[in-house]
């Protein structure tokens, strides 16, 4: 976890004041995480999670606490954001925003089964649709242009192999346009680490603070790389993509012109990871306790992309 702004429960308990969640109990910190300061909070009236905004800023907020209550409204598994006596999902504590969302129950896993990735997909394209009566939009911050400001950053911690790749890769999505394909809210991190497993049920989704406006597919191929990766190997495994694709198609069709971008958008959605994975590494913020993820993995996943003529759909 990078624990960039400490709180203590004496400083919690006067920031509980406003809100009616009953005496503090327990706070924990949260050991995963690298873009927020979160901890676990336990009140005589339930648990939650307290999170602390490290880089957006209050007015960049409203969306993804909004999108989460209307996500929550509309049966999907989801932190739901609390309101305190002046109703207002946004506070602040020790000079951040923070907010305190429910607590769900569940946890992740590290190794996903057949099963898990079908349950992973059918929640993934309930969410879709779900958001489909979401108003609000939030352009994707980590999009074509935030690709062409941050590659340079971290070009010159590459060799001449890992620049000429990411280069490539940089030039042929700055001009690749998936605005046809069908649009919506996506989640945009949907890793294993931000799913809890209730059993072969997933029992919520949290972490939504990379939410964005984008292609639904892109969603798709994001967590898809994950959840139904060997990830020794970096290369997708055909039993648990298939299961992913096949439950998700059952809620929510898949047009063709979706499976024509399958290939590219699993390119894309590898180059992202690897991007901010390189940029966390070697260009972090100071903070405590700072894990950071190995960008290698996703490198390996790109390259084998690349290679591979054909990906695994329906």
């Amino acid at each position: 976890m990078a624990v960039f702004t400490t709180v203590s429960e004496t400083e919690l308990t006067t920031w509980l004041g406003d809100y009616s969640l009953g005496n503090l109990l327990e706070l924990q910190g949260i050991p995963s995480g690298i873009e927020n300061t979160n901890y676990f909070v336990t009140t005589s009236n339930g648990r939650f999670v307290l999170t602390l905004f490290e880089i957006l800023g209050a007015d960049e907020l409203p969306f993804y606490l909004n999108l989460m209550a209307h996500l929550a409204r509309h049966g999907i598994p989801c932190p739901s954001p609390v309101a305190n006596r002046n109703n207002q999902f946004l506070g602040t504590l020790n000079g951040k925003p923070a907010c305190i969302v429910s607590r769900l129950n569940g946890k992740s896993t590290t190794a996903t089964s057949v099963a898990q990735c079908a349950s992973m997909g059918a929640m993934l394209a309930q969410m879709h649709i779900a958001g489909q009566s979401f108003s609000q939009i939030m352009p994707n911050p980590r999009g074509a242009s935030w690709r062409t400001a941050t590659a340079p950053q971290v070009r010159p911690f590459l060799d001449a192999a890992q620049t000429a790749l990411l280069d490539n890769e940089i030039g042929l999505y700055a001009t690749t346009d998936f605005g046809r394909l069908p649009q919506g809210v996506i989640h945009a991190d949907l890793f294993r680490d931000n799913v809890l497993l209730e059993g072969g049920r997933v029992g919520g989704l949290i972490d939504f603070y990379f939410a964005c406006s984008d292609a639904l597919l892109y969603d798709v191929a994001i967590t898809v790389n994950d959840w139904c990766m060997n990830i020794d190997e970096g290369r997708l495994d055909t039993a648990r993509a298939q299961s992913f694709l096949r439950a998700y198609h059952a809620v929510r069709p898949l047009q063709s012109g979706e499976q024509k971008a399958w290939l590219p958008m699993l390119r894309l959605a590898a180059l992202r990871f690897w991007l901010s994975r390189l940029f966390d590494m070697y260009l972090p913020r100071d903070g405590e306790l700072v894990n950071t993820h190995d960008p290698r993995h996703f490198e390996r996943v790109l390259i084998n992309h690349i290679a591979t003529s054909q990906a695994v759909w329906l």
